[in-house]
């Protein structure tokens, strides 16, 4: 069944109280609403089934840690990181991407205005140029990984990075802005190995709105 809810800015990373468990956020439009860039049936398979893989992975992982930690079981605590890293990671990176995107119809790949517009030009030249470079990267990713533009809240500019696997980036000390999913699940379907196609197309769907709030929230904190 599509999915039709409310937009939001942040991750869904609450926990449910009664099970201390992460959940699947909800997409903030219909799995064919990003079409033709993204095909209704990738959004599908990519969120009911990728993300929540993670999200499942993820509350297994903590709860052995959990047990774990209440037995003093310090190596199994340690054997467990790269499982609370890697599907952490994946739950925590595809709940900024589903918000980073948006339907044309509804502002997607409408530019950037405002304090990140100005951002962008001063240190980049032009948003034309951040796309070059950003899509540079994140078609450069090695096997599976992440492109993201993020913020650099220390020497306060935009920094552009990638990331592999699903290690998040607020393992950098930067803050997310803006991710593109280069492992092969996000696209395959409608682009088969031709990764620069999909980076290029998905331009045109960034929801630069939400990227912008983004970019005022890191700015305030």
């Amino acid at each position: 069944m599509l999915r039709q809810v409310s937009r939001a800015i942040t991750p869904s990373l609450s926990r449910t109280f009664a099970t201390n468990a992460f959940k699947l956020p909800d997409l903030p439009y219909s799995y064919g609403a990003l079409e033709p860039v993204i095909s209704g049936q990738i959004m599908e398979l990519h969120h009911s089934k990728h993300h929540a893989t993670y999200v499942k992975n993820l509350n297994a992982a903590l709860e052995q840690y959990a047990e774990a930690e209440k037995n003093q079981d310090i190596q199994k605590q340690i054997q467990l990181q790269g499982a609370i890293k890697f599907n952490g990671g994946g739950h925590i990176n595809h709940s900024i991407f589903w918000t980073n995107l948006a339907p044309t119809k509804e502002g997607g790949g409408e530019p950037p205005k405002g304090e990140l517009a100005d951002k962008i030009n001063n240190q980049f030249g032009s948003l034309d140029k951040l796309i070059e470079k950003m899509s540079n990267v994140s078609v450069a990713v090695q096997g599976s990984g992440w492109g993201w533009l993020a913020y650099n809240k220390e020497l306060d500019r935009l920094e552009i990075l990638s990331q592999q696997n699903q290690d998040p980036i607020s393992v950098t000390g930067f803050v997310p802005l803006l991710g593109i999913d280069v492992w092969e699940h996000a696209y395959y379907l409608d682009y088969k190995n031709v990764r620069p196609d999909y980076v290029k197309n998905i331009w045109k769907i960034v929801n630069w709105n939400n990227v912008s709030e983004r970019y005022q929230k890191a700015r305030s904190k």
